[in-house]
């Protein structure tokens, strides 16, 4: 059971992640953007046009699953979907900057999200437990990441069986905060997954979700994408 005693013990043990493995993964040919904030934007505005709500629903996350909201950043995803999970599920809540985490942690202490624990991770592996997600939501933050095959390599031992990876994004390029569809589907495919959903949130926005699909192909395997 996850409750607010554990949120330091997990803190303490997500220190001791290890280092990342020496990399044999191709180099990415497009642009990272920089970590500017925590906040995509003010949570109101995102609630106004009811962002969480349709995520979720076509995410179809319902009551006893366990979702892992990577880049939770000051946590609007997470303390909505703890609610949602309810008591039998879970929710892990990760970060890559420390203070992050720890500003999250006070705020889900203050909440009382007792299904809630929190994870630091590495840039390009979340450090997530194997098999362990029916759902693992990166939002607004796939272009920020700074190895996209080594980190999807590494998030693909998470997933239940069946379980899937949902990406939202903007469409413009990687440097301006966003990622083309067309570049997200092949980075995906190079690791072995399959877009199983997509669906336009609104003129810039969208919605990707993704199905391991066969065997976890070896680092050296991973074909690059052009832009």
């Amino acid at each position: 059971m996850w409750n607010r005693a554990s949120l330091l013990a997990a803190l303490a043990l997500a220190a001791c992640g290890g280092e990342e493995q020496r990399s044999t993964f191709p180099e990415p040919q497009r642009p990272v953007a920089p970590i500017e904030s925590p906040r995509y934007l003010n949570e109101d505005a995102r609630d106004s046009v009811g962002e969480a709500e349709r995520v979720m629903e076509l995410a179809d996350i319902g009551a006893g699953m366990f979702v892992a909201d990577i880049g939770a950043g000051e946590g609007y995803y997470t303390v909505r979907l703890s609610p949602l999970v309810g008591e039998q599920g879970r929710v892990l809540a990760q970060d890559i900057v420390p203070e992050t985490i720890h500003e999250l942690a006070r705020r889900v202490h203050r909440e009382r999200l007792d299904n809630v624990a929190l994870k630091l991770g590495q840039p390009n592996n979340p450090l997530l437990p194997e098999a362990s997600f029916d759902r693992i939501l990166l939002i607004h933050m796939y272009h920020e990441i700074t190895r996209p095959s080594e980190f999807l390599w590494n998030l693909r031992g998470a997933l239940k069986r069946n379980g899937r990876v949902v990406v939202v994004d903007a469409d413009r390029s990687t440097d301006r905060h966003g990622t083309p569809p067309q570049l997200l589907v092949c980075e995906f495919n190079a690791v072995g997954y399959r877009l199983t959903r997509f669906e336009r949130l609104d003129p810039e926005s969208y919605f990707a979700q993704f199905e391991a699909q066969g065997p976890r192909p070896e680092p050296h395997e991973i074909p690059g994408c052009p832009l």
